[in-house]
């Protein structure tokens, strides 16, 4: 008897072990579900990200001051893509668009799969990650000797003419290399092919640039994902897959344990969901544009000189939306509009902190008006967590926006991620609208 009373005992704890296992494995939010048809979209930051915040100050206002801080310099570049000789050209690395990086996705490169956290870029084309020996990488890298679906690329595949920074002799079959300097910072890559694995899909031979070498500079650790529109990106190397359709929705900055989602191809797309048309800018291929037409901030339309939203695709001025800047730009006029008019609805005291130049104290945002983009067909308006920011003692409030860089080339308005935070944003290329909806990325 004793026996069985033991014996059912020792049952009774393995069962209740088993329980417990499959239920913390089933709660992680970590955990990634190999039968999900979509990819999960991490804060850079969060918890089931393997990047650690700034360890000068981690608390999250201040760690978004600091990701904020770089816009400019994202801005830059975004704004330097004048008209070029080949419409087609697109870099494998060109400096600023990888100084930032504010959500990743779990990528599986070579046969068998290595594990990448790369960068989710909707205005690059591209796809790199550090390859093993490369010099000043981190130390994640992608091992090509290990990959059995691993290839090279010579100088004459068609391929090789569509990035710049190339090192390739005018005659011979060498391997097609890039050399470019940028910011202080080199970057040198070879471009290679080999499976891409994203959620349940597999796409076999695609070319990504194998990183061999960076000097100084800060770029994504593990690589980048471009999802542009260009010849190098996802959408265009991935065929018929996809139709030319994907969506994501960012989780908040502020949900360290929560991430959000990355759809590929129309399947499973919202059935409703509002659009607007998307643009297209020969001399700027990669970028997704929109037609803004105004923007309200309560119940007031700012007045707004229309040249200043004009879509131009000679001088590349109009609207873009774009996974990699945090806080949303404006061209300084009509950021200024914006900000005056929303500083006369709040009245009271401002100051500056970080990039945000209208800081209140906190007690007054119950006054905060509400900020409305008007767009072709399309108006959004943004939940207060979407255009305010707090102070990491809780203290200020500030208006989530900014002015872009004041140089000659500064025509683009960019609506960031920061302001996309729990929305679904759908880009259809082939039917040329973007859609956006209300939905909870957490």
């Amino acid at each position: 008897m004793g026996g069985h009373i033991i014996l059912n005992f020792i049952t009774t704890l393995i069962l209740l072990f088993a329980i417990h296992l499959s239920t913390s494995i089933a709660l992680d939010p970590c955990a990634s579900n190999p039968d999900d048809s979509d990819l999960t979209v991490i804060p850079i930051y969060g918890k089931c990200s393997p990047f650690n915040p700034p360890k000068t100050d981690s608390s999250w206002p201040n760690t978004i001051i600091n990701m904020a801080s770089k816009d400019p310099a994202r801005l830059n570049y975004l704004s330097t893509l004048v008209p070029q000789k080949s419409v087609s050209s697109a870099p494998i690395a060109s400096g600023q668009p990888f100084n930032i990086g504010s959500y990743v996705v779990r990528v599986k490169i070579g046969s068998p799969g290595q594990l990448m956290f790369m960068v989710l870029d909707t205005s690059s084309d591209e796809a790199w990650v550090p390859c093993s020996g490369c010099t000043g990488c981190s130390a994640t890298t992608f091992s090509p000797t290990t990959s059995t679906s691993y290839g090279s690329l010579g100088c004459s595949d068609p391929h090789c003419s569509q990035v710049r920074g190339l090192s390739c002799p005018e005659t011979g079959t060498a391997f097609c290399s890039f050399n470019q300097t940028y910011a202080g910072s080199s970057f040198a890559a070879t471009l290679v092919q080999d499976s891409l694995r994203l959620a349940t899909d597999v796409i076999p031979n695609y070319s990504f640039g194998c990183v061999n070498a960076i000097s100084g500079g800060s770029i994504p650790a593990q690589g980048l994902l471009g999802l542009g529109r260009g010849p190098l990106s996802l959408l265009s190397q991935s065929g018929s897959l996809y139709s030319g359709v994907f969506s994501y929705c960012l989780p908040s900055f502020k949900s360290y344990y929560f991430s959000g989602s990355l759809k590929l191809g129309p399947v499973g797309q919202p059935k409703s969901i509002r659009t607007t048309p998307l643009l297209r800018n020969p001399h700027r291929p990669s970028l997704y544009y929109v037609n803004l037409t105004g923007v309200s901030v309560g119940r007031v339309l700012v007045p707004l000189a229309s040249e200043l939203l004009a879509f131009n695709p000679n001088t590349g001025a109009g609207t873009i939306i774009d996974s990699g800047t945090v806080i949303t730009r404006f061209v300084e006029p009509v950021y200024n509009a914006i900000r005056d008019e929303f500083r006369n609805q709040v009245k009271g005291t401002f100051s500056s902190l970080g990039a945000f130049d209208t800081c209140f104290i906190k007690t007054y945002e119950t006054l905060a008006p509400t900020i409305t983009l008007h767009f072709t067909g399309l108006d959004l308006t943004l939940p207060m967590e979407n255009s305010l920011i707090h102070s990491s003692s809780g203290s200020l409030a500030c208006l989530a926006m900014a002015a872009a860089p004041n140089n000659v080339n500064s025509v683009l308005n960019v609506i960031a991620n920061l302001q996309q935070q729990n929305l679904r944003i759908m880009f259809d290329t082939v039917n040329n609208r973007v859609g956006i909806a209300r939905e909870l990325c957490n």
